[in-house]
Order: C-alpha cells, then structure tokens, then sequence
C-alpha cells in the first residue's frame, strides 16, 4: 500500500492557491476566510492526504490542539507575531498537531482548556506560567524562565552587537529605543546596549533611554518629543524593526538624513518592513522549530530545559561611520 505523504502548509497553500497565512487560519479553525476558501484549502487537505504523526497521537489521544496564549498587552496582528505563528503552525502540523489561539482573563490565563500551550509574551511575575505549573500542565514559552521549557532569540547578545556596531563606527552618543523592559525581550536588548557601551569606556546616560513601547507610532511621538526637546545622539538602536521606521519617519520630518545625520539599527530582520535597515536578524524558523522539539518533550514529561537561539548583524544602508568634525 502507497504510504501518503505528509503535506506541510506551504504545499497546501500552493494546491488551494491561497496564502500560507489563510491556511493556517483554516486548520486552526480561525476566523478571517470565506467559507469559499475554507472549503477549498479542506479539499486539497481531503484529497492530497494529510497522515498526522503516529508519535504524536500516542501523545495526546484524542486532542490535537496545542493552545496559544498572549501575554496581556501583546499585539496580536503585527509582522513579527505573524510570521512567528505561521512558523509555529507549520512545525506544529509537522508533528500532526494543531494551534488554535485560547481567550484569556484579564491575567493571560486560559479560558479554554487544551492539552498543551505555547506561552508568547514572557514578563516577570508571569501568572500563566504559576499556574501551568501548578496544574501539571505541559507548555513551552516563547520567552525565557528558569525551570520551564523556553526558548528564546538571544537578545542580550543582539542588542550587544547592535550597539558595538555603531561603536566600531565611531558613534558615541548612541540613542536606544526600547519598550517593555519588564518583557524579557526589551529587558535583555537593554542589557546588550549596556554591555557594550561599558566595554567601550562609556556610561549609559538614562536620557538616552526612550521607550517606544514596541510600536511605530509611539516610536514616531517619542523620537521627535525628544530631538524637539533638545536631546541630540549621532545614532539609535531600535530594538525592532517597526520601532526603526517609526523613528526613520520622525527624523526625516525633522529635516534630518538617515545615516548621513543620524544612524538606525533595528531588530528583527523583518521581510519588506527590515529590507532596508542595518538589523538584527532573528531566525524564526528555527525559534519555532525549537519549541515545538521542546513541545513534544513537555508532553513526554521530560525535565524542563531551555534553548538559546543565536542572532546576528545584517549590515544595510542605515548606517554610517561617524564623520569627525
């Protein structure tokens, strides 16, 4: 007898001739697709074949929904968190499973109960990792916290490589725009910036600190209050790409050239929204196909560990050596 072969997302949403996004919505059973559409990308399913992973229902039984829950105050529809959900769609179908996003109380606790979580969104204190914990439930967050399964990008060291970037170029009064430092993320993109700037001889001067709240708009207002009020820095790291561009916008209406006057470092390495800035490039892909591995082992109910996933610079056109005057 022929063995069918697992499709994945991608070969699905070539047959049905829709996006990898609409059929990620399909399968997790998400608003946001006629029911056109959704019939279509469910026959190619039904006559393509899907054979789900053996290990996989040995795991769960029954259920194969894995449940995904934001953190209070996350953004749900921004470039990066689509494209990490879409990545963590295709390794979690992989493994002939599921992700269907779970309502939550006013904490981030889940409504809905499922056989497992991914946590996205890591902050201090955080109840729904207590709260997993205590009821033996297996999740792996997107983030980083002792004695759970986590993976994250490691951010420390990307903003550490950002800063020491402009360093090396000879900037010294160097701007970083930051947001939510009691996320992990900005947290740790902050203690980059530090770290490098220490290396270098240099004090981080706090006024130099400005909170952009992950968002472009925020990032535009705080930019331009800030060069407006007389604070002055050759160069800025963004610690996200939307956040760059937001500042991008405010310094070209302040009559100021990008990187001649000032130069701009992101994060992320977002497809059209990164293209043409110096950033930190995150690799998505393998952040998502880590933590559905790890995933596999909280239902196993293996020890919880934690995986570190390297980042690196990518050079553009935003960024420019210092001209001494």
């Amino acid at each position: 007898m022929e063995t069918k072969k697992k499709l994945t997302i991608k070969e699905i949403a070539r047959f049905a001739n829709v996006s990898v996004g609409t059929v990620s919505r399909v399968l997790n059973g998400r608003p946001g697709v006629s029911p056109e559409t959704r019939a279509r990308v469910l026959e190619v399913v039904r006559t393509q074949g899907f054979v789900p992973n053996a290990a996989a229902r040995e795991l769960v039984g029954q259920s194969t929904a894995v449940g995904l829950l934001l953190a209070p105050g996350v953004r749900r529809y921004t470039p990066y968190f689509t494209l990490l959900l879409e990545a963590l769609s295709e390794e979690v179908w992989r493994l002939g499973l599921r992700v269907t996003e779970v309502a939550t109380d006013a904490r981030g606790l889940p409504l809905e109960k499922t056989r497992a979580y991914l946590l996205l969104g890591a902050h201090d204190h955080d109840p729904r990792i207590e709260t997993l914990r205590r009821n033996n439930v297996p999740f792996v967050l997107i983030g980083c916290y002792p004695g759970t399964f986590w993976v994250a990008p490691d951010d420390e060291e990307g903003g550490y490589k950002a800063t020491r970037h402009l360093l090396e170029l000879g900037h010294r009064d160097i701007a970083l725009l930051t947001g939510h430092l009691h996320h992990q993320a900005g947290r740790e993109r902050l203690l980059g910036y530090k770290r490098a700037l220490l290396e270098a001889g240099l004090t981080w001067r706090p006024e130099l600190v400005l909170d952009g709240n992950f968002d472009a708009l925020h990032a535009y207002r705080v930019v331009r209050r800030a060069w407006e009020g007389g604070l002055r820095f050759s160069a800025l790291f963004a610690a996200s790409d939307e956040m760059a561009l937001g500042a991008w916008a405010a310094l070209e209406d302040l009559g100021l050239h990008v990187p001649a006057d000032v130069s701009l470092v992101g994060y992320d390495d977002l497809p059209e929204v990164g293209e043409r800035l110096t950033t930190i490039h995150q690799d998505i892909p393998t952040i998502a196909r880590e933590a559905v591995r790890l995933l596999r082992e909280a239902l196993q109910r293996k020890s919880p560990y934690g995986k570190r996933v390297p980042v690196h610079l990518v050079p553009r056109g935003s960024t420019a050596r210092r001209e001494v005057e």
